[in-house]
């Protein structure tokens, strides 16, 4: 076996002054979780640059402060189409007034990248919700960032 083509990729952790953060549903022919929006990162764009991107295609939320790089993950899973292995995810702390996410992008291509719903979660309801979640303890990694404040360094968020 060759080398594993990673794919680079950014992701939001957006949280309103409540504290909720915003997450969206994939649902892929195995199964369904909740995330961060993101996504992978073009040539050319810089982390950021995908961030914003992302969040206005996803959210409609244009021109969003993005802070620091708070968390990483390395998640080994084959894509579908075959193009990737796997994909290296940073995601950074976006604070942003609340809002009602509207996609720019439509429903049906939202729906061709397995991109389903979107909606605001409480802490309590990360926490009490039997719904799966990647990485798969974003429940306690919210908490401790919205308890703590950015940490020093990133954390691996993990699988």
């Amino acid at each position: 076996m060759g080398e594993l083509r990673i794919r680079d990729a950014a992701r939001a952790v957006v949280l309103d002054p409540a504290h909720r953060v915003l997450l969206v549903r994939f649902d892929f022919p195995a199964k369904s979780l909740w995330a961060m929006p993101g996504g992978g990162v073009e040539v050319g764009e810089t982390h950021e640059d995908a961030i914003r991107r992302e969040l206005a295609e996803e959210a409609g939320l244009v021109e969003p402060s993005i802070g620091p790089a708070v968390w990483h993950r390395l998640h080994i899973i084959p894509f579908i189409g075959g193009r990737w292995d796997g994909q290296r995810e940073r995601y950074f702390l976006v604070h942003t007034p609340a809002f009602e996410p509207e996609p720019q992008l439509s429903w049906e291509h939202l729906n061709a990248e397995y991109v389903f719903a979107l909606r605001w979660w409480t802490l309590d309801e990360l926490e009490e919700t039997t719904e799966a979640f990647a990485p798969a303890r974003l429940p306690e990694l919210v908490r401790d960032l919205v308890a703590n404040g950015p940490p020093p360094a990133t954390i691996d968020a993990g699988v």
